[in-house]
């Protein structure tokens, strides 16, 4: 009997403990392992924080729905990782052994690398709002009810080393909208600072038209932009940025004001992960095979937001390279593959597609982008704008939620409707 632990209850996290259990004999313990008790869907935060959905909508507590499927599940942090003794330590000081381990933590938001960045609850000096957790989303929306009652200025955007920038468009396009449909947008100037090379690049060099769309999309809606923005100190109401030029020479420093403002911090890997001998890149990300497993340690296995992924390319401000929903989900099911066929006494073989399919909505419309494999060169490479896309959004809002409640990983119409298109989890 083996014992497999998943470190992370996330979008990774939750659908790999469901498949393992479908692929697994009952024999073999599954065990998720999470620092709250319950589940955000995290691509909503932007609704949280213009209060177009709250915490309950989002949210789902984890333990029954896992319990259900004969899941464990500790709702505790891991404060150390002994990876050659095969053992975690938990807060309060709990051990726990495991034969395989998964991690799926996610990111450390590192709000410190500048001066004066984050939440005030999360390490930063608390003049920029983040959306990539519901508490902060929902401290946005908070500080928003008051803003509306005297608007100003507001800088959305993302920070140097920041490698998800759809979540930021797409906060910006709701918010425009959400300030539209009160008749205040005159009164708010907005400002998109990003630590891209040019609009639309989204830490990918750009996907189908994504440069020439978003940028009409942002000069439609009256924004300015600063790109190639190296944001190197923010105080209260104002932002410091340092632009360049495309050979990394200064152009121009920038005081932006702010009333509001919403940056996307860079991310790191969490300090449990970030500290075990030769498992990790020196910011903390997981080196992972083409098996998604570690380098290091055989019984190892990482996806998602906390996996080692080369830039793109190099640019003038580090960018990272996004890891999308449906991508993570690809490097999940390679996972549950392979830890499936070495407990049989097979060779792990298979490898995740990576590709990518991203919804964002922009408020009253909606845009999408589709990257086979999500790092280039691609075999398929489109972005499309429109209604259906909003529409959209909200379905897989839905239907994920539905999905995490019924305990399932890939419902057989999804693998239907995705193999229509040509997108395939598995790398066949």
């Amino acid at each position: 009997m083996a014992h497999i632990v998943i470190m992370g209850a996330g979008i990774g996290g939750m659908p790999a403990a469901y498949e393992l259990r479908e692929l697994l004999p009952k024999e073999h313990r599954i065990t998720v392992v999470n620092s709250t008790d319950y589940f955000q869907f995290v691509p909503s935060n932007p609704w949280v924080a213009v209060g177009w959905r709250d915490r309950e909508a989002v949210t789902l507590p984890i333990a029954p729905y896992l319990e259900r499927k004969k899941i464990g599940f500790i709702a505790k942090a891991v404060t150390q990782i002994d990876a050659t003794a095969s053992k975690l330590t938990l807060a309060g000081g709990d051990v726990l052994a495991y034969d395989y381990l998964v991690i799926a933590t996610g990111p450390k938001l590192s709000f410190s690398e500048v001066e004066g960045a984050g939440p005030v609850k999360s390490g930063g000096g608390g003049f920029t709002h983040s959306i990539c957790h519901i508490d902060h989303a929902q401290a946005f929306f908070a500080e928003y009810q008051e803003f509306l009652k005297n608007p100003g200025p507001v800088v959305i955007g993302a920070m140097p080393g920041a490698s998800c920038f759809g979540p930021a468009y797409e906060f910006a396009f709701i918010l425009d909208t959400d300030l539209r449909r009160r008749k205040l947008r005159n009164k708010v100037p907005i400002t998109y600072v990003t630590s891209e090379p040019y609009i639309g690049h989204l830490g990918l060099g750009g996907v189908g038209d994504s440069k020439s769309m978003l940028e009409s999309e942002l000069r439609g809606r009256d924004m300015k932009w600063i790109t190639n923005a190296k944001t190197t100190k923010v105080e209260q109401g104002k932002m410091f940025v340092t632009q360049l030029d495309d050979q990394g020479n200064l152009l121009k420093d920038h005081e932006v004001p702010f009333k509001m403002s919403m940056m996307l911090p860079a991310f790191k890997g969490v300090d449990a992960v970030a500290a075990v001998p030769n498992l990790c890149n020196p910011r903390g990300f997981v080196l992972i095979d083409e098996f998604q497993r570690s380098k290091a340690y055989r019984n190892i296995f990482s996806a998602g937001v906390c996996v080692a992924i080369p830039p793109v390319e190099i640019t003038p401000v580090p960018t990272g390279t996004p890891k999308t929903g449906y991508m993570i989900e690809s490097m999940m099911t390679a996972i549950c593959h392979n830890i499936a066929d070495e407990l049989v006494g097979k060779p792990a073989t298979a490898k995740g597609t990576w590709n990518a399919v991203c919804l964002a909505d922009m408020g009253d419309t909606g845009a999408a982008f589709v990257a086979l494999p999500q790092i280039p060169p691609r075999n398929v490479n489109w972005f499309k704008k429109g209604k259906w896309v909003h529409l959209a959004k909200i379905a897989y809002e839905k239907y994920f939620m539905r999905k995490l409640k019924k305990g399932t990983s890939e419902p057989i119409y999804e693998k239907y409707v995705m193999g229509i298109l040509g997108i395939n989890r598995l790398d066949k």
